[in-house]
């Protein structure tokens, strides 16, 4: 068994590399920078991102992401983070004109963590050496709030 390289695994193959990253989160969008990201392949088609950011007062967050193209579901994906206990589980959707890879999945609320919400994660490419990661969850009127917004530039 081969899975074949496809147009979407192409896309994602774009991340490949090192990037350093500037990151604002809350409603003030105090920055945080100093962050780093290595993204790299695995065979044609997963890509792994390894993620390390400065948290102020605390230890650096640590996260890993992969990504990919499951021939029965489209884009698919995980997250996990040094702050959290939960393997978050992605489904996506790729936007190619708009350069955006918009990841859905649920996660506790930052309000209740005893309660799962629906999130969004909206990768976009904004050239072959900048892209940005958006997250957001839908409040409790139905509304989506961004909460966290990442650019990252790449190293090499």
């Amino acid at each position: 068994m081969h899975a074949e390289k496809t147009p979407q695994h192409e896309w994602l193959l774009q991340l490949v590399g090192e990037w350093t990253s500037e990151t604002a989160c809350g409603p003030a969008g105090s920055p945080l920078s100093g962050g780093r990201e290595v993204v790299r392949a695995i065979g044609d088609v997963w890509i792994v991102l390894e993620g390390e950011m400065p948290m102020p007062g605390a230890d650096p967050m640590r996260s890993v992401m992969t990504l990919g193209v499951d021939p029965f579901k489209g884009f698919v994906g995980t997250w996990i983070g040094s702050p959290m206990a939960n393997l978050v589980v992605y489904d996506g959707t790729l936007d190619e004109s708009a350069g955006t890879l918009t990841l859905a999945c649920e996660a506790p609320s930052m309000e209740d963590p005893t309660k799962l919400v629906p999130y969004l994660d909206v990768v976009e490419l904004r050239g072959p050496n900048e892209r940005a990661l958006v997250s957001k969850a839908k409040g409790p009127d139905g509304e989506w709030v961004q909460f966290m917004e990442a650019v990252y530039r790449r190293v090499n």
